[in-house]
C-alpha cells in the first residue's frame, strides 16, 4: 500500500468522524426547533460565541462516546504494530490483514500504537471524568456552601477555615500527596471517596425533604426509593470487589459482591477523589458568597414570613436564583478538571501507564518532539480545542443569563 497524502488523510479523518457529525446535525437541528421551550439552553442559540464552544464541546462528547463504541477509531489503541514506531501520518501497515484498517492517519508513537485511535479513546477518559468529578465537588460545595452563607456565625467561620485550609496548598503538590503509592496504599483515597461520595446523597435527601415536608404520605416512600437506589450506587462507587479498602493491613468490606454494580479502577478512583477534593473549596466559595448576597433579597424574607423551613428556603429559594454563575462556572470548571486531568497525565500520575488519556499521551510524545512531532500534537490540539470550547460556552451561558 502506498503512503496517503495530507489531503487523503484530512479526508480520510474526517470520514472516520461520521458519526460525529451526523449526531451533531440531529442535536442541532432538534435543539434549533425546540430552542424557544429550552429555557437557558435554548437561549444559548442566540448567542454566536456559546454556539461555537458548544458545538466544540459536543464535538469531543460525541467523540468520547462513538470512541468507547469502536465506531471511530481505525486500530485497537494498545496494539503495537511491528514497523511502525513513530512512523509519519499516512504510513500503511506493510501486510494489512482482511478487515484491518491498512494506515496508520495520524501516524505511530514511541511504541508503534496508532496516534489517531489513541487521541479518540483519550477522549472517552477526559468524557467520562472531568463532568462527574465536577459534578461531585458541586454536591460538595453546595451541600456545605449554603448552609455557611445562610446562617453565618461559626459553622461559617468553621466551613471557611476548613476551605481555606486545603487552597492554601499547592494543587499540584496536593495532587502529588494523594497520588503517591505509600498514600494509595495506606487507603486514604478510599476513606476520601467513602466521605465525599456521600454528599450527593446528603444533597438528594434534604432537597426531596424540605419540597415535600407538608405531604408524608409522598414523601416517605419517595425518600426510600431514592435514598435506597443512591446508597446502592453510592456503594458500588466506592467499593473494589466489594471491599472499601483491601490492603494486607486491612480488610473493609462495603458490599456483596454480586450487588457490586461496577468497579473503578484503581488509578482512576485516586484521580477522581483528587480532583473532587481541590475543586470543592472554590466551588464552596462561590456558593457561600452567593447565599449571604441573596438571603438578603425579599422573596426570601417573603419565604421566611410564611413559615418555610432554612432548608427550604436555601435549596428552592436561593440556589435556583444562583443558577446563572453556578452554571457558568460549572462549565469552566469542567475545562479546569480536563486541565488538570492532562497534567497529571503528563507526569504520569494517577492513571495507568498505558491508559491513551490526551496527558499521558502528550508525555510520551514531547520526549521526542524535535525530532517527531505527530504523536504529541493531535492529543495537544485535542486538550486545547475542549478547554476553548467550554470556556466559550460559559462566555455565551454567561451573556444569555445576564438578559434574564
Amino acid at each position: 500500500m502506498e503512503p496517503l497524502g495530507w489531503i487523503e488523510i484530512i479526508a480520510r479523518v474526517l470520514y472516520q468522524f461520521t458519526p460525529v457529525w451526523i449526531a451533531l446535525i440531529i442535536l442541532f437541528a432538534v435543539s434549533a426547533a425546540f430552542k424557544r421551550k429550552l429555557g437557558l439552553y435554548g437561549k444559548l442559540f442566540d448567542s454566536p460565541i456559546g454556539m461555537i464552544g458548544f458545538a466544540l464541546v459536543m464535538f469531543w462528547v460525541f467523540t468520547g462516546i462513538f470512541g468507547a463504541l469502536d465506531l471511530i477509531i481505525t486500530h485497537d489503541p494498545l496494539a503495537q504494530v511491528s514497523g511502525l514506531k513513530n512512523k509519519v501520518p499516512g504510513t500503511a501497515l506493510r501486510d494489512a490483514e482482511d478487515g484491518q484498517y491498512a494506515w496508520y492517519l495520524l501516524g505511530g508513537d514511541n511504541l508503534a500504537r496508532d496516534v489517531f485511535s489513541r487521541m479518540v479513546k483519550g477522549a472517552w477518559v477526559v468524557v467520562q471524568i472531568a463532568p462527574l468529578a465536577t459534578l461531585f465537588a458541586f454536591m460538595v460545595g453546595i451541600t456545605l456552601g449554603l448552609p455557611a452563607g445562610y446562617y453565618g456565625g461559626r459553622l461559617d467561620t468553621f466551613l471557611s477555615f476548613l476551605a481555606n485550609l486545603i487552597l492554601a496548598f499547592p494543587v499540584i503538590l496536593l495532587f502529588y500527596l494523594l497520588v503517591t503509592p505509600e498514600i494509595v496504599d495506606t487507603g486514604v483515597p478510599s476513606y476520601m471517596a467513602a466521605v465525599l461520595f456521600v454528599f450527593p446523597i446528603v444533597f438528594l435527601a434534604v432537597l426531596l425533604n424540605s419540597r415535600y415536608y407538608t405531604r408524608p404520605n409522598f414523601r416517605t416512600p419517595l425518600l426510600i426509593g431514592v435514598l435506597g437506589v443512591a446508597i446502592w450506587l453510592y456503594l458500588s462507587l466506592i467499593s473494589t470487589n466489594g471491599y472499601l479498602v483491601n490492603t494486607r493491613a486491612i480488610s473493609i468490606p462495603a458490599l456483596p459482591r454480586t450487588l457490586d454494580l461496577f468497579d473503578i479502577p484503581g488509578g482512576i478512583l485516586v484521580v477522581f477523589v483528587s480532583v473532587v477534593f481541590v475543586n470543592s473549596p472554590t466551588v464552596f466559595r462561590i456558593v457561600r458568597g452567593l447565599a449571604m448576597d441573596i438571603k438578603t433579597r425579599d422573596y426570601v424574607a417573603a419565604a421566611q414570613t410564611r413559615g418555610e423551613g432554612p432548608w427550604y428556603i436555601m435549596l428552592w429559594e436561593i440556589l435556583p436564583n444562583a443558577r446563572g454563575p453556578l452554571i457558568v462556572d460549572f462549565c469552566l470548571r469542567i475545562g479546569y478538571t480536563t486541565i488538570l486531568l492532562g497534567t497529571l497525565g503528563f507526569f504520569g500520575l494517577g492513571l495507568p501507564p498505558e491508559s491513551p488519556d490526551w496527558g499521558s499521551t502528550i508525555n510520551e510524545g514531547r520526549k521526542l518532539l524535535s525530532i517527531y512531532l505527530h504523536p504529541a500534537l493531535p492529543p495537544a490540539l485535542a486538550l486545547l480545542s475542549l478547554v476553548l470550547g467550554l470556556n466559550l460556552l460559559a462566555d455565551g451561558l454567561r451573556e444569555e443569563s445576564l438578559k434574564d
